[in-house]
């Protein structure tokens, strides 16, 4: 492992860089991301649907075990994520390489990005192929969007603060590692906490409502109504309780 001093100026070199990509770059790797997060959570919805009752916990788990083969995907093969970014970039901000445009205009770009990935996979795998429409998979897929949409605006905000806490510690402890599988685990058991306690990720909630919404049930007022207070919080998690957090700790300037 890196040291965290070392760790902080490669998050920093990753932030400045993630913001010099090309326009194109910037769409295609944020689609990538948006539907590799997707397709984590369709997984996770495919395995916890068919366990029921006393079994539901155990759906869950395993259910979890698999949703962090996106981010692994992302940050190994390549791609953006908005939640990632929250972190990454913003430590490039506190250490002033980038402006505060920047900052704006990368969440921003890679969010909408995001969001075409996300939309992507739920009308094309859940709703066409059929994959989060029929029997079981429905139902699951509505019992996790009245979970969310039901929460209060607060509630919603700090579960995205939980949320992107273990997201932007994963991408840290994944630029502090120095081998592949070092980093897989690195990646792999805070993206699972999240989901284990239920903390809410924006993208992945993009696919989630978006979904049901395909099915017939929901509004996109309520989308944007759980969108808002989540994306708000999963910026706090990551550019706040990882970046800002380590930068003031290991950083050398006083």
């Amino acid at each position: 492992m890196n040291s965290s001093e070392n760790t902080l100026k490669i998050c920093t070199s990753m932030g400045v860089k993630k913001v010099h990509k090309t326009l194109l770059s910037k769409l295609i790797l944020g689609f990538i991301g948006g539907a590799m997060i997707s397709l984590g959570y369709l997984a996770y919805l495919r395995i916890a649907a068919v366990f029921s009752g006393a079994w539901e916990g155990i759906g869950h788990l395993i259910g979890s075990a698999i949703f962090p083969i996106g981010l692994i995907i992302i940050l190994l093969a390549g791609g953006e994520l908005v939640t990632g970014n929250m972190m990454v970039v913003s430590s490039s901000l506190f250490e002033r390489k980038i402006t505060l445009k920047d900052w704006i205009l990368n969440l921003t770009t890679i969010t909408l990005a995001n969001a075409l990935g996300a939309l992507f996979v739920a009308l094309f795998f859940g709703h066409l192929l059929g994959l989060t429409s029929q029997g079981i998979y429905l139902e699951k897929l509505l019992s996790l969007c009245h979970h969310k949409l039901d929460a209060t605006f607060l509630q919603c905000f700090l579960s995205g603060i939980g949320c992107n806490w273990f997201v932007g510690l994963s991408l840290w402890l994944s630029y502090g590692a120095k081998s592949g599988g070092a980093k897989i685990l690195a990646i792999w058991f805070p993206v699972m906490s999240f989901v284990v306690i239920g903390f809410q990720h924006c993208v992945a909630n993009i696919f989630l409502v978006s979904a049901a919404i395909m099915e017939g049930h929901y509004s996109w007022l309520a989308f944007i109504q759980n969108f808002l207070p989540v994306f708000l919080g999963n910026i706090v998690g990551g550019s706040v309780f990882v970046a800002a957090f380590y930068y003031l700790s290991y950083s050398p300037k006083e």
